[in-house]
């Protein structure tokens, strides 16, 4: 075979590549657009309530059931998948009476809990989403501990630094299922 046929193949054999590659870039990137979403008019109210973007508790519910609220291995329950315990003791913060456990299966209580807790991360974090994400999933006593660790080193704790890797991996996909949900979701979810 001659250089120049060689050549050819060679050049043919790289445009088909790159364009296999930019296909399936493409596909990946159409596959992450198609988050499902459902219980808009709830998210959208407490959204509202609890001042909180409503991607963010799109994108939480997304990580946390993908909208088929199955109970956990560990026993939460629901959308945003609360434990009983938790979900007691946002009862009780909240001044709720009557709440049990079985209304965890009920969407707008899940989600006006899930809705609650997240907003009493924020306010305890001074507003930091990577902090706020990481106690919903790691726990709120971790992450006071890993921010107290840092803070004596003179450093922020950044998605990085999360000891748990299964938490550090759980704020990044919220991150980026809020940013999916606020850019493709954002009529639906009433964001202006």
């Amino acid at each position: 075979m001659s250089q120049r046929v060689l050549g050819t193949w060679l050049v043919l054999g790289a445009v088909l590549l790159c364009g296999t590659l930019v296909l399936v870039v493409l596909g990946e990137g159409d596959r992450d657009h198609n988050l499902p979403l459902a219980d808009t008019e709830i998210i959208r109210a407490q959204a509202a309530e609890k001042k909180l973007d409503p991607a963010l508790i799109a994108a939480v519910i997304y990580c946390e059931s993908k909208f088929e609220p199955r109970p956990s291995s560990a026993g939460a329950e629901g959308l945003m998948q609360i434990l009983p315990e938790t979900a007691y003791y946002l009862a009780k913060l909240s001044g709720g009476r009557s709440f049990t456990s079985s209304d965890l299966a009920t969407p707008s209580v899940n989600v006006a809990y899930g809705s609650y807790y997240l907003r009493y991360l924020l306010d305890h974090y001074g507003g930091n989403v990577v902090l706020a994400l990481a106690a919903y999933n790691g726990g709120l006593a971790n992450v006071d501990r890993w921010v107290a660790h840092a803070d004596a080193d003179g450093r922020r704790l950044s998605i990085e630094e999360i000891p748990f890797p299964e938490t550090r991996e759980y704020v990044r996909r919220v991150l980026d299922a809020e940013h999916v949900y606020r850019s493709d979701y954002a009529h639906e979810l009433g964001i202006a």
